[in-house]
């Protein structure tokens, strides 16, 4: 489809707007984003509760449409009927820029779809944010966004990432903040630093780093660390730690010094990503060992 724009306003007819908008202070939102929202016909907001506290800061008035989590299915569809009608629409999340872990991927995906130009506003993002601020130099960055609530499925999903280089970060409910460390720390060790940034951008913005071992104890010092919406960096997995016969090598060696040959298996597994079994093998020969001597680990 063309992309059209009205002349009078700036904005395309026929066009969706994903527009990122503030995480806590209300003044950081960019001056294109604004006037794309003063121009659009529509503006569909997770909750318009919220939404429209920012455009009455900024004296817009606007057509607001609800499109949330539960009826976002239905909302893409309603959309799509005002694209056709020729007119513009805005789309944004309560903070931060929709489809990051927000809704708006759903709506985004059916106007693609359906033949419709997409255009994004950038600006605010919680993880770029405490990125900026953390000091890991993050060239390469996984965001995890959040994890499962389920203590099981958390543990195991982290067991996957505990050998990624990359820095990883992580959105948490503050009610889950600690259980969510806890488990990061026994998944990676507590010898790596975290970024903890709690309410950032807002008046009780917190952003705190340390080595995750003493993590949660910082958490239970005072009840206030435990309030308000929390995004954590967690530093990578040094490089010399990936994957490699080399560098399987360099990790047992080191560790077989130190500790008995299983609890070294173990922790290189956790190092490595590197299978249980061929490092138990590896590790038999680097001590000295028949390979066939003992069998498998237990």
């Amino acid at each position: 489809m063309v992309h059209s724009v009205n002349a009078e306003s700036g904005v395309g007819r026929g066009t969706l707007y994903v527009v990122a908008t503030p995480i806590g202070n209300l003044s950081d939102i960019t001056l294109r984003a604004l006037d794309v929202l003063k121009a659009v016909d529509v503006i569909a907001a997770e909750d318009t509760r919220v939404t429209v506290r920012l455009l009455d800061r900024h004296g817009i008035s606007g057509k607001l449409v609800a499109v949330h989590e539960h009826n976002e299915r239905r909302a893409a569809g309603r959309i799509i009927g005002m694209l056709a009608e020729g007119k513009s629409v805005a789309v944004v999340s309560d903070a931060g820029t929709p489809g990051i872990a927000d809704p708006g991927a759903l709506v985004v995906a059916a106007v693609r779809d359906a033949g419709y130009v997409v255009v994004p506003v950038p600006g605010p993002s919680a993880a770029a944010a405490l990125l900026s601020v953390s000091g890991f130099g993050a060239s390469q960055f996984l965001f995890c966004g959040f994890l499962p609530s389920r203590a099981a499925e958390r543990r195991r999903g982290l067991a996957v990432q505990a050998a990624e280089t990359a820095t990883l970060v992580f959105y948490e409910a503050p009610h889950r903040v600690i259980e969510c460390v806890t488990d990061i720390c026994a998944a990676i060790g507590g010898d790596r630093d975290i970024v903890i940034g709690r309410e950032l951008t807002k008046i009780h913005e917190t952003v705190h780093r340390c080595p995750l071992e003493v993590a949660v104890a910082w958490l239970q010092t005072d009840e206030y660390h435990q309030r308000g919406e929390f995004v954590l960096a967690v530093q990578g997995a040094p490089e010399m730690l990936k994957t490699g016969d080399a560098d399987a090598d360099a990790v047992l060696g080191i560790l077989l010094d130190e500790l008995p040959l299983k609890q070294a298996v173990a922790l290189a597994v956790k190092l490595t990503g590197g299978s249980r079994n061929a490092l138990y093998q590896r590790a038999l020969v680097l001590k000295g060992k028949s390979t066939d001597q003992g069998g498998a680990p237990a």
